[in-house]
């Protein structure tokens, strides 16, 4: 079975660009991540376009509402037949059962993985907003909720990951932005790391949008990673 382990994330402004750009990858190599920008530009219609070429899509929209409101959105996007979408650790328990309760169990069912701290927030950034301790703290005690709410697995740094693996055990979804080459500059994200050593800390899948869409030529620096991951035995 195919399972990709990189999911390339579309960050950009409107339908034209991302399918375009989708084109030139394949559904075997990589998963495609739809986020808020370009979701609120083009909507439905756009993923499943982009369903129709082949590619699994990971709905990022990050749900955070009333318990009633994150369950009927999860519907619409499991109506969409996304392999995964997800919401805010921080809407709480009763928020995050009811997105489990409004998602259809068994096989073709969406994944359903939770946001903990985001990768553009460093410990400052956390105690400014009132959340006390450091990062990795605030992101085992969230996954831990999640876990306890039935999720599939949380969005984390990959610095967190081999903790929560060791906390949360091997089958519970680790889903990690913040990749970058070793030569490459963070931009907005502050806890990074490289393809294979995410992978070797316990990472199921890898968010990567800039190392890829940006680069000169993203086909290869795609299949690049991909051999990085396979010559790690994590493939």
């Amino acid at each position: 079975m195919n399972d990709p382990r990189i999911i390339v994330a579309l960050d950009f402004p409107g339908a034209g660009e991302a399918v375009a750009f989708a084109r030139r990858l394949t559904p075997q190599a990589c998963r495609l991540k739809v986020g808020m920008e370009l979701y609120t530009a083009a909507g439905p219609r756009l993923v499943e376009e982009l369903q129709s070429l082949g590619f699994e899509i990971f709905l990022d929209l990050k749900f955070h509402d009333i318990p009633n409101t994150v369950a009927r959105a999860c519907k619409s996007a499991a109506a969409l037949g996304v392999w995964m979408v997800n919401v805010h650790a921080l809407g709480g328990r009763a928020m995050l059962s009811a997105a489990r309760e409004a998602l259809p169990a068994g096989t073709g069912a969406p994944k359903l993985i939770a946001v903990t701290v985001l990768t553009s927030m460093a410990d400052a950034d956390l105690n400014e907003v009132g959340i006390a301790g450091n990062a990795q703290s605030g992101v085992l005690r969230l996954a831990a909720l999640a876990k306890a709410s039935g999720l599939d697995g949380v969005v984390c740094s990959p610095l967190e990951a081999a903790a929560l693996k060791a906390a949360c055990g091997r089958d519970f979804l680790l889903v990690t932005p913040g990749i970058r080459a070793s030569t490459a500059a963070g931009d907005d994200q502050k806890r990074v790391m490289t393809a294979a050593s995410a992978l070797v800390a316990g990472a199921h899948y890898l968010v990567i949008g800039r190392p890829i869409t940006a680069a000169r030529d993203p086909v290869a620096a795609l299949n690049a990673l991909n051999r990085e991951i396979t010559g790690n035995g994590q493939a």
